[in-house]
């Protein structure tokens, strides 16, 4: 089942790029209809894995690979990747509605991104660790050429920035991957057997240094302060789509990877660097959240706050490292509330994504300070918005609330200091309230006259995303005894 969800969307991509005779109109349809198929599947997913699994893997598969290095192509699911897993599904679907209207080589660019859902896919099902460098870094090749081919702006120097940023990114991790491997005996890449091994316990130094190579990597994915510059100028001059998926996908394949990989595998060195993990969580908590306030352009906006809704998550799996006899329960919330937090950010930043790209569409620009009263011209889109912004500040009632307050809760419990990020929240609502007002509120005026409104794909892509976050808000339950019983076994792990 696994193997279908990820290669499906693959022997798709190929098929519309071997095939042009099936056209523009054919190729934008089979882009939506394979990404229906997969949130179908996904859908099966989750319901046989409520049944049949608690923490463990599930529908898991394993085949030898490069057996002269103990590498298999080994993929399974739990409660950490099934939720990215269902939301990666959601998001792309989103995106091929959306492009139901795209004028511009739809037919590529609909393979390109099935390429894409395959490899993120890859990602989050992966059991080892060389077939999760191959598809986190296919994952940075797809993006390079959905940014270079279909951005605008300045996108070409956009594109390169972000895959030379990110390839070296990858490259630390490589490395990080290498020393985990010469340590375990015996020597493997398999994720469940180095986690079982911990192959550097009471090494400090040189668990220490293969930590760093790995927090390295993660980092600029993630991206967390001060390894974030490539982050703004891509979302930028990226497609609508692309932007979508850059943040609410791609990033979290860094956030993933400190919970699969480093917190679990190397837990004597994720305690001692709990402090410093927990520093630059609230860095870049505040930092994101201020320079998103600066900002006059409405999508260099929305990146900062993925800046500042990363480090939410950063200061999570932090906490998780402060190992004390009374905050076991306390960690486990807040590693709760950082995937939570990271299914949160994707449906909403996507949805804002989208949004914004609607702006740039009809006028060409993102800048705020060119529109003025555009509720009246464009109701739908200045409620969709205003949804958007009041999830993405978590306000009560939306996913980002749920997310925020586990981790909070579970991050002051075991580390007051923490409570300094909350003025992130405050600098969020404002720099939204700030934003709407610029944009919908006021006489209508220069870009916002004969505004169109959205049309049947924009709402039909925007709405479902914001509907989730709403659902999430209301009735979390479905979501959070999924991925409770696999953050209390990550909490085990680390304190071990």
């Amino acid at each position: 089942m696994l193997s279908l969800i990820v290669f499906l969307p693959l022997v798709a991509a190929l098929l519309l790029v071997a095939l042009p005779v099936l056209g523009d109109v054919v190729s934008r349809w089979v882009w939506v209809a394979v990404a229906a198929v997969e949130l179908i599947l996904m859908l099966f997913v989750w319901q046989e894995h409520e049944t049949t699994s608690a923490g463990a893997l599930a529908f898991e598969e394993q085949v030898p690979w490069i057996p002269g290095v103990n590498s298999s192509y080994h993929i399974g699911v739990d409660g950490l990747s099934l939720p990215l897993l269902a939301m990666t599904a959601v998001i792309f679907l989103a995106c091929a509605v959306h492009s139901l209207q795209e004028t511009d080589r739809p037919r590529l660019k609909a393979a390109l991104f099935l390429f894409l859902q395959s490899v993120s896919m890859g990602v989050f099902v992966s059991a080892d660790l060389i077939l999760f460098f191959l598809f986190f870094d296919l994952s940075i090749v797809g993006m390079y050429f959905i940014i270079a081919g279909w951005g605008h702006g300045d996108a070409a120097r956009s594109a390169m920035k972000f895959f030379l940023y990110t390839f070296l990114g990858s490259l630390s991790l490589l490395v990080g991957f290498i020393g985990l491997y010469i340590a375990s005996d015996p020597h493997t890449f398999d994720m469940v057997e180095l986690t079982s091994q911990v192959p550097l316990a009471g090494s400090s130094l040189v668990g220490g240094a293969v930590l760093a190579a790995i927090l390295l990597g993660l980092a600029v994915k993630t991206p967390t302060v001060p390894f974030h510059t490539w982050l703004p100028p891509a979302h930028t001059d990226a497609p609508s789509g692309g932007s979508a998926v850059l943040a609410g996908v791609l990033l979290k394949m860094g956030t993933y990877g400190f919970l699969r990989i480093a917190m679990p595998m190397l837990p004597d060195a994720w305690r001692a660097w709990a402090w410093v993990i927990i520093v630059v969580g609230i860095i870049s908590v505040v930092y994101g959240a201020l320079v998103a306030l600066a900002q006059t352009n409405l999508k260099r906006m929305i990146a900062y706050t993925s800046v500042n809704h990363m480090g939410y998550i950063i200061i999570a799996v932090g906490a998780a490292g402060l190992v004390a006899d009374d905050s076991t329960e306390a960690r486990s919330i807040a590693v709760t509330g950082a995937v939570t937090q990271m299914v949160s950010h994707g449906l909403i930043t996507a949805a804002l994504f989208l949004l914004a790209g609607v702006l740039h569409d009809r006028r060409g620009t993102y800048h705020m300070d060119r529109f003025g009263g555009l509720a009246s011209p464009a109701p739908r889109f200045a409620a969709l918005f205003a949804v958007g912004a009041f999830a993405s500040l978590g306000l009560p009632g939306f996913s980002g609330f749920i997310a925020e307050f586990q981790i909070f809760t579970g991050s002051i419990a075991a580390a007051p200091i923490t409570a300094v990020a909350l003025v992130g929240i405050l600098v969020t609502a404002a720099l939204f309230l700030r934003a709407f007002q610029k944009i919908f509120t006021g006489e209508t005026r220069e870009e916002s006259l004969h505004f169109t409104d959205l049309r049947a794909p924009e709402l039909l892509s925007v709405g479902p995303l914001l509907l989730l976050s709403v659902a999430i808000g209301i009735l979390p339950r479905f979501l959070l005894e999924v991925i409770e019983p696999a953050a209390a076994m990550v909490i085990e792990l680390v304190g071990r």
